[in-house]
């Protein structure tokens, strides 16, 4: 759920196995209807619209976006976002076309398709985190979030390509490759790569290969590919999203969150998606959170607002620098006011505690899911042996030594692994971003998310240039991405950080700032940049 630390890539256009694809007996009379609805970037108030008057059903969409992932994803560019189709996808619609028949309407969702990131329990579908160990591994429940998403009229698509183990096997591993998925590419510019761990969810919605799409993070993995595939992207606080079926890196830092191509869209998944769920260890302090982040959206949110520009995190690309500086304009020019520069006294000093942290807390999270849902391996030892007997599939590029540290430590009662604990979250929030915002009295802290997405290359591998959204990962705060410009064709995002639990204000503030500014283009699927 992270970018890698040092990442190879190698551009590996194998298509992805999918199970579940077959057309439907009347896939001629599907097509046909299809063949009118133009997706591309269609959001959900339209296509809500749309269906709500009769134009549109949930079951020609749905099929819209078969067609289109047959098109986009396995033929023509190959972008190969998508792992796995559920084959039921049009029974889910139907159903809900006859609810709204009957005047059944469950909410803004309702015969909206969604994709689902490789991580996530999807009943019927495998789970297997992009690893051929798990290719096989079909959980029998839903994920808390899935059943929340399908109790909301949310057609289940289908599940969506990664960074094999949420890039938390290798430091050299490949982001958007996976044994089982290959390489994931990015629809801006095809040779590029996609990012962070949620790479196929990036790049699908990215592509409109569904309306919206849940992708999960433990240090970047949803900011950074919503930024380098022009998305919205929201990492809620930890626990406002039930972590339930989830397969985890860190108790700690994980979340799911929503990735769309408007802060709108976004809203509304984050209003379905959070919830408390007293079987998440952190979903107590979640319990009254939640609301409606559709409603609270405001395009004059941004008047009389606290600023920081955190221009430690800049410095790395001067075109992400200049994009930044006119994202500063758009904010004066909308009513705020900015703080520049603002400084985290403990900038970047957490990295270490960080990875010991997640080391601990990989090893004792795998472990607990890979027994209680009856995956093929039941633990990270049995994972490590299964990966050097197959290592000619499974390990092709890079090795598994994350894997092997992780299953070198202990107990999560080890005084080291609670001292980093207990350092990691002081230096990047009570000390660093939390004492920032309350000294200078700020409504959010902004930074660009991160550079513009690099070749894929598979003998240097990745060319990560820099990122701002590190700290509110560790801090387990809220942060999102909204697209501010671009490089050269190659999307560039400003994140918005700010204290738990202050998702709306965030949500609003980017709402407003991406009405200012309308940064966001569709992907072109250019081959590869002219020199």
């Amino acid at each position: 759920m992270r970018p890698a630390l040092a990442l190879p890539v190698l551009l590996l256009l194998a298509a992805c196995e999918r199970s579940g694809e077959g057309a439907p007996a009347d896939a001629g009379e599907a097509a046909g209807d299809a063949a009118a609805i133009d997706v591309i970037e269609l959001d959900v108030a339209e296509a809500g619209r749309r269906m709500a008057k009769g134009e549109l059903d949930s079951r020609q969409l749905t099929q819209a976006y078969l067609d289109r992932i047959a098109a986009i994803d396995d033929a023509g560019p190959r972008l190969n976002a998508v792992i796995e189709l559920a084959p039921d996808a049009l029974a889910q619609a139907e159903t809900l076309d006859a609810e709204r028949t009957a005047g059944q309407v469950r909410g803004p969702l309702h015969g909206i398709p969604v994709l689902i990131k490789d991580n996530i329990d999807v009943a019927g579908l495998v789970n297997s985190a992009g690893s051929l160990a798990l290719a096989e591994h079909r959980p029998a429940d839903d994920a808390f979030l899935v059943a929340r998403l399908r109790a909301a009229g949310a057609v289940v698509l289908g599940k969506t390509n990664l960074s094999e183990w949420a890039n938390f096997r290798s430091s050299r591993s490949t982001s958007g490759w996976s044994s089982r998925g290959g390489q994931t590419r990015n629809p801006y510019v095809l040779d590029r790569n996609p990012c962070g761990s949620s790479a196929g969810t990036g790049a699908a919605i990215a592509a409109s290969l569904a309306t919206v799409g849940v992708g999960t993070e433990t240090d970047g993995s949803i900011l950074c590919p919503s930024a380098v595939n022009g998305l919205v992207g929201l990492k809620p606080t930890v626990g406002l999203v039930s972590r339930d079926g989830i397969i985890p890196i860190s108790i700690s830092q994980d979340t799911a969150g929503p990735m769309a191509r408007t802060v709108a869209d976004a809203a509304a998944l984050l209003t379905v998606l959070a919830a408390p769920d007293p079987a998440d260890p952190a979903g107590a302090r979640a319990e009254g959170k939640s609301a409606d982040y559709l409603a609270g959206l405001d395009p004059q949110a941004l008047v009389g607002k606290r600023i920081g520009v955190l221009r430690q995190a800049m410095g790395y690309h001067p075109d992400v620098d200049a994009a930044t500086e006119r994202a500063i304009e758009a904010l004066r020019a909308a009513g705020a006011e900015v703080v520049d520069p603002v400084e985290i006294a403990t900038w970047r000093q957490w990295g270490g505690a960080e990875f010991e942290v997640l080391l601990h807390e990989f090893k004792d999270g795998l472990d607990t899911y890979l027994a209680d849902s009856g995956a093929p391996v039941a633990s990270l030892e049995a994972l490590v042996a299964w990966n050097r007997d197959n290592a000619e599939r499974a390990m092709p590029f890079f090795d598994q030594e994350l894997f092997e540290q992780a299953l070198a430590k202990g107990p999560l009662t080890d005084a080291a692994y609670l001292e980093a604990r207990a350092n990691a979250r002081r230096l990047a929030g009570e000390e660093g971003l939390l004492a920032l915002l309350r000294e200078k009295q700020l409504d959010a802290v902004v930074a660009p998310t991160t550079g513009p997405a690099w070749p894929t290359d598979p003998v240097l591998g990745d060319h990560f240039t820099g990122a701002g959204y590190g700290v509110a990962a560790v801090a387990g705060t809220p942060s999102v991405t909204v697209p501010m410009g671009d490089v050269h064709g190659l999307p560039l995002g400003l994140s918005f950080m700010g204290p738990a639990w202050s998702e709306a204000q965030l949500l609003a503030m980017a709402y407003a700032f991406e009405q200012a500014t309308r940064a966001r283009r569709p992907p072109a699927f250019t081959p590869t940049l002219a020199p």
